[in-house]
């Protein structure tokens, strides 16, 4: 990767690093004597060893600082490697992390002695902290001795599949080490870095996609099915995983998309027909459509979820985004990183540099995109001269008929500058200027002639150089120029200017007749002393003037070749004999004397002055081989877009796997045949999604599916913004066959439909959360709010359509979700949602349905008696007291419902009372103080609030997963009152239902660190299943898990952010005692639930 972009800083290196730094600051200002030219240090190690073999670990940890302190200071400390190496199975973990820091910089000196510590670094990776196991690895891969290959390559395979996600992206780390110290390796790494592509943690993603172009960047194939979830991970991924991504694919969606910049309309997926429209109009639209280019969803994907890291403070992600939207955007919408670029400007002179060359380059092929920034690029007195030239570059490439006053205004004041490198390279802009417009030829040539009269060599030199360029585009109109040059000969020193003035004189010799000779004269005198470069432009005017005027210059020209034919030059003398032959008949001379004028004084075409970026855009932007303009080694090819796109079926995730995975999970049961019309996967990758945070893979692979599918049945009748039609996926065939299944599946268990429809009408919100509880947070907020109205919508068709009326047209299918979509928001906003007491039990099962029912008992034994949970009168909190709010009262409470407004927010319920003898009007939400990350949906304002009278309303709250306080101003007419809310923790979570096989089972993987435990003396009055139900459901939105055992009590529910499971265990014990254990990855919310659920049991 040394040639794509900026490189990747391994976290472990950056530790070292630290910890290194810190131990030398310890270690410099003890006895600086022993440090001396002619000491010796054997003391001094004694001590140190001394202090390792001490069984006091403050003794041992400042021997291992100062240890580590000398190796910073580039002091020998190789004599230590047998006494440190005995420390490595140390307790203490600041002692471990510098031991291991020390065997990372020797190890490979002293292989011998590394090896006796290879034992301990195999039992450290099974060490139940998961610092240490990633450590272990960390230094077991650094230790460069090719006879621990295969313990190596172990020890990754095992890491690859830890509970712990960052001793997985450790594992990815260990890859590429593993990968430069034996090539050989190269395909069993490979399906490591299968494996981890498909881990869905943010850690990982950007580690293992480095192994992957390090390792194997040819390997295409490998991204296809994890294309999707990498681009939703994207956004949650750490900075510099995702410049890594964002490149690799870059090369991958020019391998898998048709170019988008064939036609400059971009058509999205799907558009609306006008309801009026003819059919000949519609055909000849049709006809147009089949030519339009369409861009395929996935590349649409793409670009939407890399627009947002537009923003982000690391310059090196916009930087990859923007050289993204430059290879894959159609060039009507590259134009928005522009001013992402433009605000990098600001950094230090190292960023401004890479950037402003890539700027150079894009400004080339698209002057449109910088126009509007052209201030920016104006160069300061402070800038070094690197970033003065890149600046006038862009200038120049930037001028038009419209600007180009302005610009040579500018460029005037740059003539002048100090930096006479800068004041040539300003010079050379403006004959660049001048040839490109035409309309300020003139006016660029005067300024340039009065350049010529400036004290400074260089600038008059640049200008000559400059001119000559210029006068070859139209040479009839400036013989004065070439008068006034050719005084200026005496003057000149520099050789390329005194050349050019000479080319010049000797090109357009008839137009100075009376000069041309006199020139001859002067320069024949100082002929052996001039430059070589100067020697061979005397011979060529003598020559075209022995051509044209032989009268006068004949002797001249025989004397100028008789010095160049001894000059000590071999170029000169072969110039000298060349001409002479050439011009100076006798009888050797060939045919080629009779042409000889035609040859000298041929016309010659002008010179086209061009930008030195012209030929850099061969390589990717913000490469290194860019910015050298020279191939780099790890440079890799971007590809040419295909004529035809591959098969895009190939990035379809197929979720059969997954949702096996996922099985055994009730609420599956409860809503798959009411929502029977939608496909089977999908709802299965939705299910699956819901069991816990290490299987949440399925849901997000099913995702695009729901997307797909639910963007193909609007796309007939109803237009859509555009993010939301490009979510859309090019599965229709597949579609239609899904359709197909269901139907068959629904006519066998027609008993199981009607029983269900009486609970999807109660749970049609907890269902439509389900569903909608994998849909990605990084999509914009208008299409997010559209998809999850459509989502809210969808029960209300399952209940209304059968399967005959599923293959009936999409018009019908489009009326109902408009009619539901307004009872829904009723039924959100006002009613609790009452839940079902049982599961629907029938006579026949089908196929598909009795295997998701597989190891669940259908007694009513094992329902969740959600009723409880339900009845429980929900506890009220005020928001605006009648005497602050100046008779305007607010209180809330928490629904327990899923949000309409997003899946990611918490549903709260506000009622708002006017306690005063007047109307109150414009009630709103005003300004908002959210904590970073945190947002709020607002509630329609209400217009007026009658005297006496109470509103309720609803709004959505996305509190990420904490119990931080959301603050905002509550606003009238004419006041606002600052209130805040601040949510219990059990109100964080959305209640889940699963067997005890599954609960025991997903226990399993959140053990160690994800689990919180307490005992705590439980009431003899709370100690029956009932009471302990009640009081646990009450306190916190948990689901009840059916428990074959009396003295245990279990209970399930995910965070409503980001979905992450919180298992909690009542195992009541003997003597009037209970153990409480909960068990998530969200440890801090459920260490404070725990703390919450401990006074709920032991209270009387």
């Amino acid at each position: 990767m040394s040639g794509n972009g900026l490189s990747y800083s391994e976290q472990g290196g950056e530790a070292a690093s630290e910890l290194a730094q810190e131990a030398a600051s310890t270690a410099t200002p003890s006895a600086p004597a022993a440090f001396g030219l002619f000491s010796s240090d054997t003391k001094k190690n004694e001590d140190l060893k001394q202090m390792l073999e001490s069984s006091k670990d403050s003794a041992k940890l400042d021997a291992m600082k100062r240890i580590v302190g000398m190796i910073a200071n580039g002091k020998n400390a190789s004599e230590l490697f047998p006494a440190v190496v005995k420390n490595v199975a140390s307790k203490n973990i600041e002692i471990k992390k510098l031991v291991y820091v020390y065997l990372m910089r020797y190890a490979e000196e002293q292989q011998d002695l590394a090896l006796l510590s290879i034992s301990t670094f195999q039992r450290a990776l099974k060490d139940p902290n998961q610092l240490i196991r990633a450590s272990a690895l960390r230094v077991l891969s650094s230790i460069r001795v090719p006879i621990i290959v295969p313990i190596m390559m172990l020890a990754i395979k095992e890491a690859s599949s830890d509970l712990s996600p960052y001793v997985r992206k450790n594992a990815a780390h260990a890859i590429q080490k593993l990968y430069s110290l034996d090539p050989e390796q190269k395909e069993m790494l490979i399906e490591v870095i299968e494996k981890l592509l498909k881990d869905r943690s943010t850690l990982v993603a950007g580690s293992v996609v480095m192994a992957f172009e390090e390792v194997c960047p040819d390997r295409i194939d490998l991204i296809h099915k994890n294309y999707r979830k990498l681009c939703n991970l994207l956004v949650d991924v750490e900075e510099w995983g995702q410049v890594v991504i964002i490149h690799m694919l870059t090369r991958y969606a020019r391998t898998q998309f048709v170019s988008p910049w064939k036609d400059d309309v971009v058509v999205e997926e799907y558009s609306e027909n006008n309801f009026y429209e003819s059919d000949e109009e519609q055909k000849e639209k049709d006809r147009k459509m089949k030519n339009t280019y369409t861009m395929d969803p996935d590349h649409r994907l793409l670009l939407r979820n890399t627009k947002p890291l537009l923003q982000s403070r690391n310059a090196a992600v916009v930087m990859a985004v923007a050289q993204l939207y430059w290879h894959l955007a159609p060039k009507s919408e590259a134009g928005i990183v522009s001013k992402s670029l433009v605000r990098l400007l600001r950094s230090n002179r190292e960023v401004q540099y890479i950037v402003l060359q890539n700027i150079a380059t894009m400004s080339i092929q698209r002057k449109g995109m910088f126009e509007p920034y052209l201030k920016s690029f104006y160069v300061r007195s402070t800038d070094p001269t690197m970033i003065k030239t890149l600046k006038l570059e862009i200038l120049t490439s930037l001028a038009n008929e419209a600007n180009i006053s302005t610009l040579l205004r500018e460029f005037q004041t740059y003539v002048k500058s100090q930096d006479k490198q800068f004041a040539a390279a300003t010079i050379q802009a403006i004959g660049r200027c001048a040839t490109n417009i035409t309309e300020v030829t003139d006016t660029c040539l005067n300024g340039l002639v009065c350049l010529l009269s400036n004290r400074d060599e260089i600038v008059v030199a640049e200008s000559v150089v400059v001119i000559k360029k210029l006068l070859q585009t139209q040479p009839a109109h400036h013989g004065e120029i070439i008068k006034h040059m050719a005084k200026l000969l005496d003057n000149i020193t520099v050789p390329v200017a005194r050349a050019s003035i000479l080319w010049l004189i000797g090109e357009y010799c008839e137009r100075v007749p009376k000069i041309a000779p006199d020139v001859l004269r002067k320069t024949a005198k100082s002929f052996t002393n001039e430059d070589d470069l100067v020697k061979l432009q005397i011979l060529n005017l003598g020559a075209k003037l022995y051509l044209t005027n032989s009268k006068q210059t004949k002797l001249l020209t025989q004397y100028v070749l008789n010095l160049g034919k001894y000059d000590q030059s071999y170029d000169i003398r072969d110039r000298t004999r060349f001409i002479r032959q050439l011009i100076v008949p006798n009888e050797k001379s060939g045919a080629l004397s009779k042409y000889a004028k035609k040859i000298f004084l041929a016309q010659k075409p002008a010179p086209l002055l061009e930008s030195p970026f012209k030929d850099r855009d061969h390589f990717q932007l913000g490469t290194l081989s860019h910015t050298l303009n020279s191939r780099a080694t790890g440079y890799l090819e971007l590809s040419d877009w295909p004529e035809v796109a591959p098969d895009p079926s190939v990035r379809n995730v197929d979720v059969a796997e997954s949702a096996k995975r996922g099985t055994g999970m009730l609420g599956k049961t409860r809503k798959e045949k009411p929502e029977k019309f939608y496909s089977e996967s999908e709802e299965e990758g939705d299910e699956s999604a819901s069991t816990s945070a290490s299987e949440s893979e399925s849901g997000s692979e099913s995702e695009k599916e729901d997307k797909g599918e639910s963007s193909s049945d609007e796309s007939s009748g109803s237009s859509s913004s555009s993010g939301q039609s490009s979510d859309s996926e090019s599965g229709s065939e597949e579609s239609t066959a899904k359709k197909t299944s269901r139907a068959t599946d629904e006519s066998d268990s027609e008993d199981i439909k009607k029983k269900a429809k009486e609970i999807s009408k109660k749970r049609n919100t907890t269902s439509s959360s389900d569903t909608e509880s994998t849909s990605s947070e990084e999509s914009s907020s208008d299409s997010k709010s559209e998809s999850d109205s459509k989502s809210d919508s969808e029960p209300g068709k399952s209940r209304t359509a059968t399967s005959n009326k599923k293959e009936e047209k999409p018009a019908q299918d489009r009326k109902a979700p408009s009619k539901q979509d307004v009872f829904l928001l009723d039924l959100d906003d006002f009613c609790p949602v009452a839940t079902p007491v049982a599961v629907p039990t029938a006579a026949v099962l089908s196929p598909s349905l009795a295997a998701d029912l597989e190891g669940l008992s259908l007694s009513s034994s094992s329902v969740i008696d959600v009723t409880t949970q339900v009845s429980v009168p929900t506890k009220t909190h005020e928001l605006l007291h009648r005497m602050s709010g100046k008779g305007l009262a607010a209180h809330y409470h928490f629904s327990r419902q899923p949000s309409i407004f997003g899946d990611h927010m918490v549903s709260v319920q506000m009622t708002v009372t006017n306690t005063t003898d007047q109307k109150i009007e414009n009630i709103h939400i005003g300004e908002k103080k959210l904590p970073p990350g945190m947002r709020m949906h607002e509630f329609n304002p209400i217009e007026c609030l009658e005297p006496a009278g109470s509103v309720t309303v609803s709004m959505g709250i996305d509190f990420c997963d904490s119990t931080q306080t959301a603050t905002f101003q509550l606003c009238t007419k004419d006041d606002h009152f600052n209130v805040n809310i601040q949510p219990p923790v059990g109100e964080l979570l959305l209640p889940v239902t699963m067997s005890e096989k599954d609960f025991k089972k997903e226990q399993g993987m959140l053990t160690g660190m994800n689990e919180t435990s307490a005992t705590i003396a439980v009431a003899p009055q709370n100690s029956t299943r009932l009471v302990i139900i009640e009081r646990v459901v009450k306190a916190a939105n948990l689901g009840v898990v059916p428990s074959g055992q009396d003295n245990i009590h279990r209970f399930a529910a995910k965070t409503v952010h980001s979905g992450s499971l919180m298992l909690v265990t009542v195992e009541l014990k003997e003597s009037s005692t209970a153990q409480l254990i909960i068990n998530t990855e969200k440890t801090v919310i459920g260490s404070v639930l725990l703390r919450e659920l401990k006074p709920v049991l032991s209270q009387g």
